[in-house]
Formats: structure tokens, sequence, C-alpha cells
């Protein structure tokens, strides 16, 4: 099986080269979580609940996060830290997003997006600074939203002018940044030119202790429905000095480096998310295992296994699909544009739509703040919030609208043809557990020109598993379903190379908007077949065809290509392995990692298979 290791485990290593320190780190974290549903710890879900409750971060949490030295995942190894792969760090911060979303996001990622910029502009003196912060567990945060403005970032009016003697003067203010009113440093997005064009903003560094107190005012709070505990303030600067060494980079050369390290941001925090989706499964599968209807436990209905069913296959879709980001970024940095944009759209889609579709079997429950799944409620608050972070949905697909036609022409239609010229995917990409090169964010493009090997990938696999499927019968479903998606991948390269000249732009119609949703789909699939090939026999269910033959089925749905449900036999396979995870304590992802947790929940689905 692919699973993690467990703390003091006698398990054999992943690796003949021994134990991978990334996923050991992974283990001591949720070791140090605890079981979620003991009443007794002070990490658990009805601490957590109660925090939330009294819309502040879990004390308890913050203390034993700064702990185990979490800062230092946020910074590159090269500054000192343990920030090494992307998709380790986005598989680590699932499993405190699996416990507290708001806590995954308040003592975590709003400090690894603001050190983005420093790692990727900053001087060696700044890098260093910043590292010994976040080292030494303090904090910083990224300051670019302006509500008047949202997330159009070329408007922000927060000005940074020339201060008599140096430096400059800070003049206006941002809202909605996290932990702004505690912490020590701040990387601040402020216009420095007033003439039009891309090079009229830069990245300030600034020591927000050092500031004159009567120049800033840091005690706005504004207060959610989802991650209430999150501390979202405002900063108003007065004519506020900074020096001249707190510019990042180049003057006017913030913007530029915002469209690269987002695409870091956007390939890993969706992969983080999915310990949100994972968290609720598991409070219904726990009601759907206690709950009788009809003088039966509510899973034995078919309605209702198929359900959650497809709820399981939903988090192993955006699974596939974020850890393949997440690698790209390492692999295929000049591709990450329009990757990581497909990644934060559809991951946090897929999840809201399955937290709908789980509430409906939750029912009345699925509203209620106390109780044993009250959890189900807390999550499905939070995961909006956390779907318009940083990036909403339609700035996602704005950035992929303007490429469809290049990918179309310069990727797609060669590899529909089997040209050589069409360079595939390299197999590491898919391997959940092969090492990575170093993220150089030198190496990130502002567009993907042209280039996408993921999706060229369909029609390659496709063509495969036609021909193996001729000795291979268990593989026809899967052949035929990979058939299926290269044949859509040409419809739609054919209708992106048609689109007119105001439809390849960020203020497309609703026509290019749809065609960017379902490359999104096609994206998925692509990355769920690249996992299934790659993976050996030792992976256990990643190896399986089942799976991914069923998440394309999935996928085939969303995009209207085929009716119908999952056939029954699959639906009880599916549903097994999903028990049998949630009785033994097993994450619900491809990784099927160990949990934190007694052998089996105190109610459920136990004895259902």
């Amino acid at each position: 099986m692919t699973d993690l290791l467990t703390a003091g485990a006698a398990d054999a290593p992943l690796d003949p080269a021994g134990p991978d320190p990334d996923l050991a780190r992974v283990d001591r974290l949720e070791a140090l979580l605890g079981d979620p549903d003991d009443a007794a710890n002070p990490l658990g879900l009805h601490a957590v609940l109660a925090a939330d409750e009294r819309g502040e971060l879990l004390p308890e949490g913050e203390r034993a996060l700064r702990d185990f030295g979490l800062g230092a995942e946020f910074v590159p190894a090269a500054y000192g830290g343990r920030f090494v792969r992307a998709d380790r760090f986005a598989l680590l911060m699932r499993s405190l997003f699996r416990r507290d979303c708001a806590l995954g996001i308040g003592h975590g990622v709003t400090s690894f997006i603001a050190g983005l910029p420093v790692w990727a502009d900053g001087s060696d003196t700044q890098r260093y600074r910043a590292a010994g912060l976040l080292l030494g567990g303090g904090r910083i945060v990224a300051a670019y939203t302006e509500l008047d403005h949202g997330s159009d970032f070329s408007r922000v009016s927060l000005a940074a002018r020339p201060a008599p003697g140096g430096g400059y003067l800070l003049d206006g203010g941002k809202q909605l940044v996290n932990n702004v009113g505690r912490a020590e440093a701040a990387v601040v997005f402020a216009r420095t030119d007033e003439r039009p064009g891309s090079r009229g903003h830069s990245h300030l560094l600034v020591d927000l202790d050092a500031l004159p107190a009567d120049r800033v005012d840091r005690t706005a709070r504004y207060a959610t429905s989802g991650v209430r505990g999150c501390l979202l303030g405002g900063v108003d600067f007065d004519a506020c000095p900074v020096p001249a060494d707190a510019l990042l980079g180049t003057e006017g050369g913030a913007m530029e480096t915002v469209l690269k390290v987002f695409q870091v941001t956007r390939s890993v925090l969706p992969g983080m998310v999915v310990g949100v989706g994972d968290t609720q499964l598991r409070a219904v599968l726990d009601f759907a295992g206690q709950r009788l209807l009809y003088g039966q436990p509510m899973h034995e209905l078919p309605e209702v296994r198929s359900a959650l069913t497809g709820a399981f296959l939903d988090l192993l879709i955006c699974d596939a699909l974020s850890v393949v980001g997440a690698r790209s970024l390492h692999l295929l940095p000049a591709e990450a544009s329009v990757r990581s944009a497909a990644v934060k759209y559809l991951v946090p889609r897929f999840l809201q739509d399955s937290s709908y579709r789980l509430g409906v079997l939750l029912g009345a429950r699925s509203y209620l703040r106390e109780g044993p799944y009250a959890v189900f409620q807390k999550a499905a608050r939070d995961l909006p919030v956390v779907a318009l972070a940083h990036a909403s949905g339609a700035v996602c697909l704005s950035t992929i609208v303007p490429q469809l036609p290049r990918l179309a022409e310069r990727a797609w239609q060669p590899a529909l043809r089997g040209d050589a010229s069409f360079q595939e995917a390299p197999r590491t990409l898919f391997r959940l557990h092969e090492p990575l090169p170093a993220l150089d964010f030198g190496r990130l493009e502002l567009t993907a020109r042209g280039a996408d090997s993921l999706a060229g990938h369909l029609p390659v696999l496709a063509r495969e598993l036609a021909e193996e499927a001729r000795s291979r019968p268990e593989l026809a479903e899967l052949a035929d379903l990979a058939g299926l998606f290269a044949r859509e991948l040409d419809e739609l390269a054919r209708r992106s190379v048609a689109l007119p000249p105001r439809d390849r732009t960020p203020v497309a119609g609703r026509r290019a908007f749809l065609l960017a949703q379902r490359y999104a789909l096609l994206l998925a699939a692509a990355a769920c077949l690249g996992v299934w090939r790659a993976a050996t026999p030792s992976d256990g269910f990643v190896a399986d065809p089942l799976w991914a033959a069923s998440a394309l089925h999935r996928l085939a749905e969303r995009l209207g290509l085929r009716r119908g449900p999952l056939p029954e036999p699959a639906v009880r396979q599916l549903f097994a392995e999903l028990a049998e995870r949630h009785e033994t304590g097993r994450t619900l992802d491809l990784f099927r990692g160990r949990l934190a947790r007694r052998a089996a929940p105190s109610h459920g689905v136990q004895g259902a298979i």
C-alpha cells in the first residue's frame, strides 16, 4: 500500500535509501494533533469547535505548532528551513487542514504566501532576515487586498512615494489581511508609479514593529462566517516612513513577481484543503453507519452508498490533480501558469459541490453547531472562504482563457496527431514518492507559451491503453474512457482555435469560460490516468485500474459525455475500500496515510462490509 510512515512503527522504508524525512514529519505532525475524537485532547475536534465558537484560533494549537517548528516549513532549505518539495509541503499542511482549516490558514498559509516574493526577489540579507523571523516562530503577512479593488491588483491604490532623504512614505490601506494586527513583518504590494502599465507596483518588506505608532493603525478586524478564528484585519498607513532597503527586487517589478509566485500558491493550497473534504466525508460516514432507515444502516441504501462513494472519488480526483500540479512546479515550471490556475479553480469547486451533496445526506444535522457532527458545518462554512482565498475561480479561469488557442495549436493537436514534436509529460510527474529537483522561481513563466504535456498526455495514454486492452480485458473500461477523453480534447482544440479575438482575452464571453472549465476537467482526467499509470504494485490501491476508471467515469458525467451511475460492482468495491480506511484510521486520499485516532471510530461504518 502507499501508506505514510507511522511514528514508532517498524514499517519498511518507502525508498531503499531510507525513510522519507518529509513523510516522517507528516507523521509527527499527525501524532502531535492526536485523536480528533478524544474529548480530553486539547487539539481534538471538541477544542477546535469551542475555539471556533469563541471566534479565536485554538491557543493550544498555536503553541503546539510553534513547538513543532511549523515556521521552518515555509522557509527554503537553502536558508535554514525545511521547504524542499511543494507536494510534500501540501501533504503536511493537509493534516492540519483536516483538523482545523482556520488554524491551517491563521498559523500557516499566511506566512507561506508572504514569504514567496522574498524567496523569489529578495536579497540574501532580506531572505535571511525573513527566514530568521519564521524560524523563530514569528509571522510575516501578505498585504495585497483592498476591498475597493478585489482581485484586480493592477488598480490597488496604497502608494509608496519617495520620502525626503530616501526611502518611501506609505499612504493608504489594506483590508482582509490575515494576522496583520499581530505580525512582526509584512510584504506590502504598493503603487510606486502613477503612470499606467504593468510596472507601477513594487513589493516592500516592512518591519511592522519598527514603524512610528502615530503613522500606522493595525486595529481593524473583520468578522467572517467561515474560518471565524482567523484574525482578518486591516492596516492603514499615514505618510508612514519605511527605509529604502525595504524594496524587494526592482522598483516596478512586483506585478510580474505576483503572477509567477501565485502559481506556487495556486498549486499547493488546494492540496492542503483536500483535508477538509476528508473530515466532512468521515463525519457523514459516521452518521450513515449509525442512522437506521428501513431497518438497516443508512449506508446500506444503494443511493446513499453511491453518494458516499462519489465523494470518495472526488477526493481522489482532487488529490491527483493537486499533487501533479505541485510536482509540475519542480519538473515543468514553464507550464505552471495554466496548470496552477486549473488546480485552484477545480479542486475547491469539487470540494464545495461534495460538501453540498454530503450535507443532503446528513440532513438537518448539517446545520448544527453542536453535537457529534458539528465539525461538518464548520468545514462547510470554512470551505467557501478558502475557495476565494488568494484567487477566485473566475480569476483562475481568466488566466486560462487567453491561452486556450495556443495550447490547442502547439500541444493538443500535435499530441492528437502523434507528432514527434510533442513533448510527453515525464513519468516522474505522476510518481507520488519520486524525488524532485529544487523549486527554481526563476524558471516560472508568465504564460505556458502553448506547452501542455499534461493534457497532451491523454491521447498518448489512450493509444497505449487501446493496444494493451486487447490482451488485458480488465483494462477495457479504462481504455474506453481514455479514448472518450482524447476525443473530447480533440473537440476542445477545435473550439479553442475557432474562438474569435475578443474571446481570447480575460474579458471573454461565457463560451470561452465554459471551454476553460472543460479544459480543467480534462486535466483532472489526465492527472488520474497518469498517477495510475505510473504506480507500481507496491502502491496497492493507487495501482488498481478500478479507481482510475471510476474517477474518469465521474469526470465524464461532469462533462456530459457519459450518463448513468457508476456500475454497482465498482461502487461496492470502492465503498469497501472507503469503509476499511475509516475503520482502521486511514486518510481518504491517494496516500492512505495513518491517522492519530482510535483503531475504529466510536460510531459509524465498522462492520458495514
